[in-house]
């Protein structure tokens, strides 16, 4: 049984002794201030053991474990704040399960009550863990090295050697040969001298320093979540309208922080003069980029436009803004032509179906020029909605209907524009323009055509239908679109510097070790003028390596004669 395990049987037999003398109905505890006796209050103690155990470093790594595996769904699962479309999609696909996922918040995982309870516990253990051990290594840095131990040949390493000199000079220039070491130089009773060294403190900085570095990093992206916002937006190329940033409504979604209100968006204004992308022969994107034109500060009032290369991975950093290119599709162009001779032209993007072949899919509605008819509702029935598909490369695939009837399917074999054609279904009657019902982008709401008319095309670029009212619908082209987005975070380069500086601290607590070294110095009672020095070493934490280390410090300090006759334990 060791000594301390004795001392405190031997102090739990003490108290034991004094509250049957006393006869204190009530358990006592001694305050360890004015070691008086306090009461032990039930409410008090559960409260100290729960913080104990919520800042001790097990839970620390518990809950730094549970945060990297509720991550796991928000990389897994589509995520409604960067794409609530594919949400809908998947509940769609999968309605047993999915509600309940939804339910447990798996589709809003790092907004979801669960993540931040353990962000915010996570944050809790870290403060208290730290906060003692700074305080342990400050006194650590300002104490000196502790006296050496009885027996020094018990030590793991031991070697022992013969100087000539007293035992106080011999002490000094041991002590000075120990460079970069904390050393302290005591007397001993019989005459000698002891050294003390201890090295390595750098260790428990460097473990520190990660431990600070990830609070730092918790708080530098709760932060960034707080008071920084993202935008999303399809801008169309080849001489489209653009758009600028000063509102929320300019973007097609919008995820603002907490303490973002819309009102302090930089003001950006983008035009998208051109898109380029090349692919593999299997359809794979290889590359993409596009040249756009910029505004922003004093640019705005003097019209002056910026020009920059936009490329995936390599942002426009503007103001604390930085844009990225997303992705990219095509926008079809439709013309309709009314029997009094005036147009609608309209060009609007399709969402991609497939990355491989961008076969798209979406629709338009065009409402009838101001004098057509006479009254709104019969303006409402002459109202135009076009839905369909959109193919790059067309591939047209002869099949046979139910009817009996043949048929040609479109579908794309290649994402790039060689050979633009749609499918489309035109209908006439009321698209739902004026109802004030919120629609889908790309779908018609087919409830609102019950008593209209449709007409089945695929139609090339350049090619007509004419409709039973007399309005003729030409295909005219497409365009390509990109999809950007633009997002701000004051605290980006916090979370990088914070990430340095934690990896920083992790490499020093790997590499640098703990260790301590004594040497006793005794006068040789044989040989008068020569000491007798007994070298001890200990690694504080890792051994590795400690072995050939502590043969080059003997051979600093008792000569290469000497260590290489010395004792090793």
């Amino acid at each position: 049984m060791s000594e301390s395990n004795r001392e405190d049987r031997s102090e739990d037999r003490s108290a034991a002794r004094t509250a049957a003398r006393t006869g204190a109905g009530a358990k006592r505890t001694n305050n360890p201030v004015t070691n008086n006796p306090v009461p032990n209050n039930p409410v008090i103690a559960f409260l100290r053991n729960t913080w104990r155990g919520l800042t001790s470093m097990g839970t620390a790594l518990v809950l730094l474990f549970l945060l990297a595996l509720g991550a796991v769904p928000g990389a897994l699962l589509p995520q409604r704040s960067l794409n609530a479309g594919k949400v809908d999609d998947y509940l769609v696909e999968h309605r047993v399960y999915g509600p309940w996922l939804d339910r447990l918040q798996m589709f809003d995982v790092f907004s979801s009550f669960w993540f931040t309870a353990i962000y915010v516990l996570l944050f809790v253990s870290l403060v208290g863990c730290l906060t003692p051990r700074m305080i342990e290594h400050l006194k650590s840095l300002r104490a000196v090295p502790v006296p050496a131990p009885r027996n020094l040949s018990r030590l793991p390493k031991h070697a022992e050697g013969e100087l000539p000199g007293e035992p106080p000079a011999v002490a000094e220039t041991l002590a000075g040969r120990l460079r970069g070491w904390r050393t302290v130089v005591r007397p001993s009773a019989d005459g000698g001298a002891e050294v003390s060294a201890e090295k390595g403190y750098l260790r428990e900085f460097g473990n520190i320093v990660f431990h600070l570095s990830l609070l730092g990093l918790l708080v530098a992206v709760a932060a960034g979540k707080l008071f920084g916002y993202e935008g999303n937006v399809i801008v169309i190329a080849d001489g489209g309208p653009g758009f600028c940033s000063a509102s929320p409504s300019a973007f097609d979604s919008f995820r603002a922080g907490n303490t973002v209100d819309g009102t302090s968006l930089n003001p950006i204004c983008i035009k998208v003069k051109d898109f380029d992308a090349h692919y593999l022969p299997s359809g794979q994107a290889l590359s993409f980029a596009s040249d756009i034109s910029y505004q922003t500060g004093d640019d705005l009032g003097a019209d002056h436009w910026r020009d920059y290369r936009l490329e995936v991975n390599h942002p426009l950093r503007i103001g604390g803004d930085r844009i990225y290119l997303q992705g990219h599709g095509f926008a079809p162009t439709f013309t309709v032509t009314y029997p009094n001779g005036q147009t609608r032209t309209q060009t609007v993007q399709f969402k991609p179906m497939s990355p491989q072949t961008l076969l798209s899919e979406g629709a338009m509605r065009f409402d009838p020029p101001a004098g057509m008819y006479a009254t709104s509702p019969e303006r409402r029935k002459h109202q135009i909605g076009i839905e369909g598909l959109f193919a790059p490369t067309a591939q047209f695939t002869e099949m046979v209907g139910k009817d009996g009837k043949k048929g040609e399917v479109l579908s794309s074999s290649f994402p790039e524009m060689r050979d633009p054609a749609v499918a489309v279904d035109i209908y006439v009657g009321d698209t739902g323009l004026d109802s004030g019902r919120p629609q889908s982008l790309f779908a018609l709401d087919h409830k609102m055509f019950e008593t209209g008319q449709k007409t089945r095309r695929n139609l090339r670029v350049g090619e007509s239908v004419e409709l039973p009212d007399r309005a003729v619908v030409t295909f005219v082209g497409a365009k390509p679109f990109v999809n950007l987005q633009v997002s701000h975070d004051p605290a980006q380069v916090w979370v990088l510097v914070f990430a340095l500086t934690m990896m920083a601290g992790l490499l020093v607590s790997l590499v640098v070790r703990r260790r301590r070294v004594w040497a006793r110095i005794e006068p040789d009672p044989v040989h008068p003028g020569t000491v007798r020095v007994d070298l001890g070493g200990l690694a504080r934490t890792d051994n590795s390596g400690w072995g050939d280390e502590f043969e080059r410090l003997t051979a600093r300090l008792l000569g290469p004669g000497v260590a290489s006759a010395g004792r090793f334990g």
